[in-house]
């Protein structure tokens, strides 16, 4: 039996040890506030929607935003939220989903999404973003009751937003985005995952995982994929991709990410790594729809069958790989009591589902189709009927209880 093997650290303990300890759980700003700017005055704003973001990504790794509506002089709604430089959920959906936990690793006085609501609730009460005073250089207050966590950036994006003048809401469905390639390409799968808030994509992350499980960018961060030192390329790969990322950022459209027939561009200052796939897997997790975030830990995880068939002699078997809290690649088998992989057997025309019963396909291709069902919703939930049969993935008419029950046994383990 094989063995479950756990790497890297799961995205989940990664934002969570960062930045998350009591009411100081924020990384201080790296400089002291500036002087008070004066009341704002809502009803000289038109009616409509805000939106405001940070410049960039703070040291606990996470960007914030801000969106806000006026209506009839005054502002109705507001939502103070963050995204993360590894993508992932939303900051407010990731401290629901218990991944943040300021109250049980730093006994704050309640959790973040909490507080921002106080925040957010002072605003809508006072109707002014200077209509508050702070008690240290990094924006704290006392004029909020039951937030200890620093305010200054949600209103200063508020007052940065309101100057800005009313944008409208995005063409987006707001929500987590991801996708995936369908097969590595030598070592690398490449993956890009997607915020979006208030419709605009407020989030990028492109990277990728190798056989181990290991993320494109992290390995890069760390000096061992080397571009520079060991291909003369301008820049490490993370660095170019990240320009990539700035593109979509900033033209909110994948057609923008253009390239030639071998992946390339020229339309982007110091890059040349091949970006088709970003622009494929871009465009392909926009069009597949936002998921539903849920905390899963990194690592590769295995289930199979507790006997084999005694009619087929086949058990089943699977793998899920877990990279930056997403399901990044599923291979879905079985075992032979002989010790045959049944994948391998398939592959080399010993299976034969085609020539011998008139299959729509040969195994390995349904069960390919299976496994990027599973990639593309994130979670085992595809439905099947009482005999194991789904009509929820086109050309596939093996069986699949077998694959859904492992599916989730394995997933149960990365939660």
């Amino acid at each position: 039996m094989r063995k479950l093997l756990l790497i890297a650290v799961s995205l989940a303990a990664a934002f969570a040890l960062i930045g998350c300890g009591g009411g100081q759980a924020e990384t201080p700003a790296p400089a002291p506030r500036p002087a008070a700017q004066a009341p704002a005055d809502p009803a000289a704003f038109a009616d409509g929607v805000y939106f405001a973001e940070a410049e960039g990504y703070s040291r606990s790794g996470w960007k914030y935003v801000v969106s806000l509506e006026v209506s009839g002089g005054e502002i109705t709604w507001v939502d103070w939220n963050a995204v993360h430089r590894d993508s992932g959920p939303d900051k407010k959906s990731y401290d629901r989903l218990g991944g943040y936990q300021m109250v049980a690793r730093g006994g704050a006085v309640d959790e973040w999404y909490v507080q921002a609501q106080r925040t957010e609730e002072h605003l809508l009460d006072t109707q002014d973003p200077s209509a508050v005073s702070y008690t240290s250089d990094q924006g704290h207050t006392d004029d909020i009751s039951g937030v200890t966590i620093y305010v200054s950036q949600f209103f200063d994006l508020v007052n940065k937003a309101l100057s800005a003048g009313p944008v409208g809401r995005g063409p987006f469905e707001d929500g987590l985005y991801y996708a995936a390639a369908d097969d590595f390409s030598g070592n690398w799968k490449s993956t890009v995952a997607l915020n979006v808030i208030n419709g605009y994509i407020t989030g990028v992350n492109w990277s990728g995982m190798d056989r181990s499980g290991r993320d494109k960018k992290t390995v890069d961060r760390a000096g061992e994929y080397q571009m520079v030192a060991r291909g003369g390329a301008i820049d490490e790969w993370y660095v170019q991709a990240q320009r990539i990322e700035k593109l979509l950022l900033e033209t909110q459209d994948p057609a923008a990410v253009k390239h030639d027939d071998d992946g390339y561009t020229d339309g982007v200052s110091g890059v040349t790594i091949r970006i088709s796939d970003f622009a494929d897997l871009s465009k392909k997790a926009l069009a597949q729809g936002p998921i539903d975030p849920v905390l899963y830990r990194d690592g590769i995880y295995y289930a199979e069958e507790a006997n084999y068939n005694e009619r087929s002699g086949w058990k089943s078997t699977i793998e899920v790989m877990i990279v930056n809290g997403f399901i990044a690649d599923v291979n879905w088998s079985a075992l032979h009591r002989d010790g045959r992989d049944k994948k391998t057997v398939d592959l080399a025309g010993e299976y034969q589902m085609v020539a011998r019963g008139g299959a729509i396909d040969e195994w390995h291709v349904q069960a390919a189709r299976v496994e990027q069902e599973m990639i593309r919703r994130q979670d085992a939930g595809i439905p099947i009927d009482a005999d194991g049969n789904t009509d929820a993935v086109s050309s596939v008419t093996i069986t699949i209880d077998d694959f859904v029950m492992l599916a989730e046994e394995a997933l149960s383990q990365a939660r």
